[in-house]
């Protein structure tokens, strides 16, 4: 048995050693990809989805109200500019030709420049005004966005504060005018509604179904178990009253790994801070008689990582990770890593094992509830097939994700990534 100093000072086993290396806690590296080289079209098409929907607005608005502006400007340019040609004054000289026809060609030329001059003076000043009334209208714009947005936003926030705890009395409650935002906001609240009915009836189904399937196991098994203790009883009956027995215990492990596995998916209802090295030891000492059993070795590398959640539900994943890789070891020498620590800012737990090949096309659905390999789908003796979905439910009810990939020489590695708080 490892005790649990010399599990924490034991860092590597010569055979078969664990990932190590800069992708320890990541598994293989992924290939190297060539970037994809886009065109700028490309990339003006892909913008209007990177913008948010209040900027979009905000240039919508502003965009509109600037070509009102320009057209309203040019209309008045063009107007003004005609109606000085229209009402320049013509003048009699009252001289010869000659000379009406010079004093006319000075009169137009020094008219065509005064209607020049005023033209671009008033070309200039329209211009300023339109920048002007383009800021303007986006500053306004982006404050009308924002209004109209309002409600979404609100909707927004009762969406974020929504938890199982909070469903049955938390609800947007929109007041206004009856128009499409409240419309939103109604079928929203009707939606919170269906959905806090449906936890409620999960829940008592759960409490129900946890008296429910396991009173009648439980009165079975001691039934087995007074039926053996008979000094009478034949061998035969003791040997059909031990298969029964381990019947009975499988459906046990079954019922109760479903019924943790429906108290995994749902909010967490404790909180409270620990630290992922004493969840990992302490799984670790449930699990060591049962490897030694096995005859496989457990070596561990445990690094203190404080997190906040259920210490529970974390120690039982961490015990199925240990249960599964002693299972589904190699018949002899098999050999199980854990460590824990921090990597890239968050809390990991990593699980490594012996074993067979296990192909990486499979290895997503072993998360899967009563997924196997198919090479132990014959042997259902060693479990119900729904540890790691039980860790999986654990983990993402804990705001993290888990990962597996094949081990170079059989086996899986394991990874567990909590955020840290």
């Amino acid at each position: 048995m490892i005790s649990p100093h010399s599990a924490r000072k034991a860092t590597r086993v010569q055979e078969a050693p664990p990932p190590s290396g800069p992708h320890a806690w990541d598994g293989p590296p992924p290939p190297a990809q060539t970037p994809v080289q886009r065109t700028p079209m490309e990339r003006m098409k892909d913008l209007p989805g990177r913008v948010s929907i209040r900027w979009r607005l905000t240039l919508t608005y502003g965009a509109l109200v600037f070509v009102a502006a320009a057209v309203l400007l040019l209309s008045v340019y063009v107007i003004v500019g005609s109606a000085i040609d229209y009402a320049w004054p013509s003048i009699d000289w009252g001289l010869s030709p000659i000379q009406n026809a010079q004093l006319d060609a000075a009169w137009q030329e020094s008219q065509r420049q005064a209607v020049q001059d005023a033209r671009d003076a008033l070309f200039g000043s329209a211009f300023l005004a339109l920048l002007g009334v383009g800021i303007l209208a986006l500053i306004i714009g982006y404050f009308v966005a924002d209004r109209a947005l309002r409600p979404v936003a609100q909707m927004t926030g009762t969406a974020r504060k929504l938890s199982e705890s909070t469903l049955a009395h938390q609800r947007i409650a929109l007041e206004g005018p009856n128009d499409e935002l409240k419309e939103l906001a109604d079928t929203f609240d009707a939606m919170l509604t269906r959905l806090n009915i449906a936890f409620d009836t999960q829940r008592r189904f759960v409490a129900n179904a946890s008296h429910e399937l396991r009173t009648p196991l439980t009165i079975n098994r001691t039934v087995l178990e007074i039926a053996l203790s008979d000094p009478e009883a034949s061998e035969d009956l003791k040997a059909l009253g031990r298969t029964l027995l381990e019947v009975n215990a499988r459906n046990e492990k079954l019922i109760e790994g479903l019924l943790l596995l429906a108290r995994s998916e749902r909010e967490l209802a404790v909180r409270k801070p620990l630290d992922v090295q004493e969840v990992a030891q302490t799984a670790v000492e449930q699990v060591t008689p049962f490897a030694q059993e096995h005859g496989v070795t457990v070596t561990t590398e445990l690094v203190s990582a404080p997190t906040i959640g259920d210490p529970v539900l974390l120690e039982r994943s961490v015990s199925n990770l240990l249960e599964n890789a002693v299972k589904y070891n190699i018949p002899e020498n098999g050999k199980v890593w854990i460590r824990t620590g921090m990597a890239d800012g968050a809390l990991v737990v990593q699980v490594a094992n012996t074993g067979q090949h296990v192909p990486a096309y499979e290895v997503n659905s072993l998360f899967e509830p009563f997924r196997r390999l198919h090479a132990d789908r014959v042997d259902s003796a060693k479990g119900s097939g729904l540890g790691l979905s039980i860790v999986r439910a654990v983990v993402q009810a804990h705001g993290g994700n888990v990962t597996a990939v094949p081990r170079d020489g059989g086996g899986l590695v394991v990874t567990i990534r909590l955020p840290r708080r």
